[in-house]
């Protein structure tokens, strides 16, 4: 398979993921009553918490296919930072090698800040109980 035929099926998959994430949204917030009150509520057999919880698989399934998509364009991001974001003096020519060490890099700089994120939230919530 060529390398355009999969980006063109990606994409395609892409579209798919976006629309059905961007459904279930509208059905979460726009048909079911609020979150604290669904209780017993069902639509189609499903309760608020199924497809809260669809929600969240559809939002990883897109998360991985925004991976794969950086990932088959990461020569043409490259490509833009060296020849349009660089000042003039800093475009010296680097293999792809060093490329994909900046990109590891900087994927591993946003993942720990979300981490970071995540546990700043999960340390300072409060139960309304006690």
């Amino acid at each position: 398979m060529s390398k355009t035929i999969l980006n063109f099926w990606l994409d395609c998959l892409l579209l798919v993921v976006f629309l059905t994430l961007v459904w279930v949204s509208v059905i979460l917030r726009f048909v079911f009553p609020a979150a604290t009150v669904a209780e017993g509520w069902t639509l189609w057999g499903w309760t608020y918490l199924q497809w809260s919880g669809f929600q969240f698989g559809v939002l990883c399934v897109m998360v991985l296919c925004v991976l794969l998509h950086v990932m088959l364009h990461w020569s043409w991001v490259c490509g833009v930072v060296v020849t349009r974001l660089l000042p003039r003096g800093d475009k010296k020519a680097r293999d792809d090698g060093s490329w994909t060490l900046y990109g590891v890099g900087l994927l591993i700089v946003l993942l720990n800040l979300m981490g970071l994120a995540i546990a700043a939230a999960a340390l300072t919530i409060r139960n309304p109980i006690g």
